[in-house]
């Protein structure tokens, strides 16, 4: 094997495994600090889901939501009259007191992209950035998965991250861009 080769092996694995730590860890973010509110919220929610024989929605559920929602991903709800309509449940919340929960995913994907650039001994910005973006590899599946785990059914309908966004925004851009600037960040740091 050449070292061309064993490079840019290293920058994949590191890249796609900072950016499936970087999902699981966000994820637990908004699990963690806003379950007790999530669960507070469902409570009204959830007693009338067992009053018409409709399964509870689940804390983990609306927590993915929250957790999509960070990265400015809605969640399409059903409408009383049809059709659906999407909301952003850190923008509603009140007072802005949700607001840090947008930094969550950016913050993680820098960190994952600069792990992914020291671990590729990345020399210069380029290769940094190159082994940086790697993390979309572990980070865009995870989003895939995760927007159909999330889904919720009720009715005819189902609460559920947009699908498209959650792909293209959460899935692509935010891993590919914020890890290439960890990434380059790294072999900026190491001189």
């Amino acid at each position: 094997m050449s070292v061309p080769e064993r490079s840019s092996r290293t920058r994949g694995i590191a890249g796609a495994t900072g950016g499936a730590v970087a999902y699981i860890l966000g994820y637990l973010v908004v699990y963690v600090t806003q379950g007790d509110r999530i669960e507070e919220g469902l409570s009204g929610i959830n007693f009338f889901a067992d009053l018409f024989g409709g399964d509870p929605i689940s804390t983990w559920q609306a927590a993915g939501w929250m957790f999509y929602n960070a990265h400015f991903v809605d969640v399409d709800v059903p409408s009383l009259i049809g059709g659906a309509q999407s909301t952003n449940l850190i923008t509603q919340a009140e007072g802005g007191s949700l607001t840090f929960l947008f930094v969550v995913p950016p913050i993680l994907l820098l960190l994952a992209g600069a792990v992914a650039g020291r671990t590729a001994n990345a020399d210069n910005p380029v290769e940094g950035a190159q082994a940086g973006a790697f993390v979309l590899a572990g980070y865009l599946p995870l989003a895939v998965i995760g927007a159909f785990l999330f889904r919720y059914a009720v009715g005819d309908g189902t609460v559920a991250p947009d699908l498209v966004t959650a792909v293209l925004l959460a899935g692509a851009v935010y891993p590919a861009v914020f890890g290439a600037i960890g990434g380059a960040a790294s072999s900026l740091l190491s001189d």
